[in-house]
């Protein structure tokens, strides 16, 4: 009797897990205080990518993450319907320095820089549309931002 109690409720605690990682995919969020330290416009250049006018999707994906190639998709088509936004995807197996001063800890992972390369939202794990489209609307709300801070000035 107590081991199937024991296994049930290990079986609940991990079905309640994985419902509370799953919920937090793609969640768009604020940028890290720690924000500030990347300068995303040079590196942008470095990997020989164009800045959008409006803003910019910076992916960060590894080539062999299942979620990354989903995001990529639902990234670049966000992008191409939306005029001035870029969609750039780095592989961080190219970029540990990057990776490691934006603290990126999972792949994907999704920035959204302003038209002045300043970091707005950011989000990890698989995004859908209307995710996207949150992370779009932060670019309108970036203006009030206090980049070195992360916070709605």
């Amino acid at each position: 009797m107590v081991p199937s109690v024991t296994l049930a409720g290990v079986v609940l605690l991990t079905v309640l897990v994985g419902l509370l990682w799953r919920s937090r995919q793609g969640i768009v969020r604020a940028p890290r205080s720690a924000a500030a330290a990347v300068d995303w416009l040079a590196r942008l250049q470095d990997a020989g990518v164009e800045p959008g006018r409006r803003g910019t999707f910076v992916q960060l994906s590894a080539e062999v993450c299942g979620p990354c190639r989903a995001t990529a998709r639902v990234l670049t088509a966000v992008a191409g319907a939306e005029p001035g936004v870029v969609h750039a995807e780095l592989d961080v197996e190219a970029h540990p320095d990057l990776v490691r001063a934006a603290r990126v800890l999972r792949t994907p992972t999704v920035v959204v820089l302003d038209d002045g390369g300043r970091e707005v939202a950011r989000s990890s794990g698989a995004m859908n549309p209307a995710q996207a489209q949150a992370a779009l609307a932060a670019l309108g709300a970036g203006a009030t931002q206090d980049p070195t801070r992360g916070r709605t000035a």
